[in-house]
């Protein structure tokens, strides 16, 4: 199961996963705009417990089985409120589904996931590490994501590994790149959707059964290159 599969990201490793032979459900708050072989899509907004009790037992009904899940589910837009202006409720609704969501989900799939010896990769942000002025919320919620993540790791091990994410820049078609965009990450390129979806199915196989717990930063670089101005 891929939450916020509809676009960007998520729609990237549903793709990448059915074309590896996963059936994969998609759960998110709105309609894909594509379809696939081996792919379902489930309505849900991670953030509502009844909501994601419910869509669980759906991706059940239909499925049989739950491997693995990818809580991607998010809301990208930091908000950019100074914090004096930051309103409880952008606050509490990054909060909600970008962390929040990431604890339902695996909440309510963890039984699933126990009885296969299943894995969860969580998708936090280079934002957990690193920030621009007035993210609050959201660097917060993916700064919870990190340490959720080894939390639950420790928690489900041995039966169920559990591993995290954080990608940088990455291109999701909704702004226009400029050179000096690439050139300043040392590989030489924003990083694509494809780029995290292969992650995601390297944590997922049975090639990663040695790594859980950890924050694997996918950025070009970037967080380690030193900038002065």
């Amino acid at each position: 199961m891929v939450t916020g599969g509809a676009r960007g990201i998520g729609e990237a490793t549903a793709r990448l996963l059915a074309e590896r032979g996963y059936r994969v459900a998609v759960a998110d708050r709105d309609a894909p705009r594509w379809r696939a072989p081996g792919i379902g899509y489930f309505r849900c907004d991670v953030s509502k417990e009844a909501q994601v009790r419910a869509c669980v037992r759906r991706v059940l009904a239909r499925f049989g089985r739950l491997d693995a899940l990818v809580n991607n589910a998010g809301i990208a837009d930091p908000a950019n409120a100074p914090l004096e202006k930051l309103a409880l409720r952008d606050w509490n609704r990054r909060l909600g589904t970008n962390l929040t969501g990431v604890f339902l989900m695996t909440k309510h799939a963890t039984p699933h996931l126990r009885r296969v010896r299943g894995a969860v990769v969580n998708i936090a942000s280079t934002r957990a590490l690193m920030s621009e002025p007035d993210t609050e919320a959201y660097a917060a919620a993916k700064g919870g994501v990190v340490a959720l993540t080894h939390a639950l790791a420790i928690s489900l091990g041995p039966r169920v590994r559990v591993n995290c994410i954080s990608p940088g820049w990455i291109d999701t078609g909704r702004h226009r790149l400029k050179r000096s965009d690439h050139a300043q990450h040392p590989v030489g390129r924003v990083g694509r959707v494809e780029d995290v979806a292969e992650l995601v199915a390297f944590l997922l196989s049975d090639a990663a059964g040695f790594a859980t717990g950890h924050n694997y930063v996918l950025d070009g670089g970037i967080t380690r290159k030193m900038i002065y101005t």
